[in-house]
């Protein structure tokens, strides 16, 4: 691991998420090879960092983009333990809950701790990653490739 790396590394590590600009965050993900994102996301950390991306989805969502957009976006983050969290975008709105609901998805979007950080950080490429088998969609797959233009994602 390169010197440059390892400080990325602790610095994702030593962060307080709640202050870290959706720019910043995009920076220190582009930084950092699979490998290493897979690494920081175990434990407690992880947990933190699911829970801060999601609950930016809300200040992130574009409602004039969605329109009339009536749907329910089922997450699973595999890695080192399935983690699930729902997007709903109704009405003008979005809300995040963690956990599964009973409610039916109109799309299921499945994929590994490092690949949703490069997504959600505008690292990464939503239709290479599903072409490539590390994004896997159930149902509306119309839907999730539209997904990214709901949202303001940064770009590193």
């Amino acid at each position: 691991m390169s010197d440059n790396s390892s400080g990325n590394l602790s610095e994702l590590s030593g962060l307080d998420f709640a202050a870290v600009s959706p720019e910043e965050f995009a920076r220190i993900v582009k930084g950092l090879s699979a490998r290493e994102l897979g690494e920081v996301m175990h434990g407690d950390l992880r947990a933190r960092v699911l829970s801060e991306v999601f609950g930016r989805m809300k200040q992130q969502f574009r409602p004039e983009a969605a329109g009339q957009l009536k749907a329910l976006i089922r997450w699973k983050i595999t890695g080192e333990s399935e983690e699930v969290y729902e997007t709903s975008i109704a009405d003008g709105a979005c809300t995040v809950s963690a956990g599964r609901s009973g409610a039916e998805p109109r799309t299921t979007l499945v994929m590994g701790d490092a690949d949703f950080l490069k997504l959600v950080s505008g690292n990464g490429n939503p239709v290479t990653m599903f072409m490539m088998r590390k994004l896997k969609v159930a149902g509306d797959v119309g839907l999730a490739s539209g997904l990214t233009r709901y949202f303001d994602i940064p770009k590193a």
